[in-house]
């Protein structure tokens, strides 16, 4: 039964998921300026964005399994602590190499998404949830837009630690009121937590992405990237072996075959390639000196500004999407989010001369996230059992950061493939890479017309459309 302080324990979600979401893109204008204050080169500092993905691709699926065992509370505490002591000691680091571990520590805070989800589920009336998981995923994409509005300003006023010194203090809070008022959720999964499993997972996801977020340095036909490559293959080989024969799997690989999963990670790879690769290369363009046959020379916070009409869509949309779904369903939202995304990044590819050009397309591509992000968390929580809750949103939101490492790794390809004698890319390398992106989205679109349809009510006993137990009486059973 859902208890009371449903809204301070949402406060405490939303608080907890936006910050980290702010982390990821927050230090990213910054990184020229950490390089030159903290005294190292252009490679050594791109580990300052590298040590944190990883570190989130491997702690978000398995403390969202951790929440789903010993209790989603106790974990998103221990979470939001982790959270806190890497922005503390990104904020003292006196040298590149402490920063890069306290990157690390905060990529723990990945999990919040889970778990956050997972809470509600629980916490809320069924009748709440399909809204609450749409605002709260609606925090989580406006999280990373204002990471690239805010960094300009705040280094210009401040200093780049105070990119960390802002997130201690509103953790801090954070974490004693989630102690006090977040109440620990009663559904527990059985078992344990496969750590071969664990290993296997974070190897092939270590593998992947390593030389996905670094191929552009080391060469895309570098043994190094080669030999990841061939690495994460076989890794996961053996993880899917381990993980299907396992009595606990860390990933209930039945689940993700569900076809509401599937498919809904399917979009979510394809539409978190797109998202991703224009959160990393639009701030880009508009910062290339206009001497390049393109772009506005912006500033940093200029550029940032230009990404604001992002931001307030993508917040705007995902609020919206809560009142939508009853109507239309997750899946047409879904399949319109991504369509949107494929519209904004047509446009961008053939009309990007003027800034305002920038800030409409901008603008369109954020109504498009808004409604995908809450959607997809959505059609996950609505296709799995409680107790697969953690795991299974965790893992989608692993995919779209796959999807989104492959998507920038591709874009930087078209991007840089070419130099012109100044060093700069030309044009054409960005309008090849906004075609692509629109290609990504529109495929994302089409995954997302494939996600079946749900009963409304399953039958009592019996099994959902999409081939799952039916789910118990608390837990939402409203995809459409």
């Amino acid at each position: 039964m859902p208890r009371k302080s449903t809204r301070l324990t949402f406060a405490v979600l939303a608080t907890g998921a936006g910050v980290f979401a702010m982390l990821q893109s927050l230090i990213a204008p910054a990184l020229p300026t950490v390089q030159h204050a903290l005294h190292t080169s252009q490679s050594t500092a791109t580990w300052v964005m590298t040590a944190y993905l990883l570190s989130a691709s491997v702690f978000t699926p398995i403390l969202g399994r951790v929440g789903d065992l010993v209790g989603k509370k106790r974990t998103l505490v221990a979470v939001l602590l982790a959270v806190l002591a890497g922005c503390l000691l990104a904020a003292l680091a006196p040298t590149i190499g402490v920063l890069i571990l306290a990157r690390v520590v905060q990529g723990v805070g990945g999990a919040l998404f889970p778990l956050s989800f997972g809470i509600i589920r629980d916490e809320f009336a069924p009748g709440e949830v399909p809204g609450s998981i749409s605002t709260l995923s609606a925090v989580i994409a406006a999280g990373g837009g204002v990471g690239m509005v805010a960094a300009g300003p705040i280094v210009s006023a401040l200093d780049y630690r105070w990119l960390f010194w802002i997130p201690v203090a509103v953790v801090a809070a954070t974490v004693l009121i989630a102690a006090r008022y977040v109440p620990e959720s009663p559904n527990r999964a059985e078992g344990g937590v496969s750590w071969l499993g664990a290993v296997l997972l974070s190897g092939w996801l270590v593998a992947l992405l390593l030389p996905l977020s670094q191929a552009a340095v080391w060469g895309w036909g570098s043994a190094k990237v080669i030999g990841l490559f061939v690495l994460a293959a076989v890794l996961l080989a053996l993880w899917l072996t381990v993980e299907a024969r396992s009595r606990s799997p860390l990933i209930d690989l039945k689940v993700m075959r569900l076809p509401a999963v599937w498919t809904t990670n399917l979009a979510a790879l394809l539409f978190g390639a797109g998202m991703y690769a224009i959160w990393s290369f639009l701030p880009g363009f508009a910062q290339t000196p206009s001497s390049a046959g393109y772009g506005f020379g912006a500033s940093v916070t200029a550029s940032g500004l230009l990404m604001l009409p992002m931001l307030v869509a993508m917040f705007l949309s995902g609020m919206l999407s809560g009142r939508l779904e009853p109507v239309v369903g997750a899946k047409a939202l879904l399949t319109t989010g991504a369509a949107l995304g494929a519209l904004a990044c047509g446009f961008l590819a053939v009309w990007h001369a003027e800034q305002w050009q920038i800030a409409v397309v901008a603008g369109l591509f954020g109504l498009g996230i808004g409604l995908a992000f809450a959607s997809m968390a959505n059609l996950i929580v609505g296709s799995v059992p409680p107790a697969q809750t953690g795991a299974a949103t965790g893992m989608n939101a692993n995919i779209r950061t796959i999807g989104g490492s492959i998507g920038a790794a591709v874009t930087g390809v078209l991007v840089t493939g070419r130099l012109q004698p100044s060093g700069l890319p030309y044009g054409s390398g960005y309008t090849h890479g906004f075609t692509l992106l629109a290609v990504l989205c529109l495929a994302a679109a089409l995954a997302a017309l494939l996600v079946p349809v749900r009963r409304t009510t399953p039958p009592r006993g019996g099994a959902t459309a999409s081939g799952a137990p039916a789910a118990p009486v608390s837990a939402p059973a409203r995809v459409r």
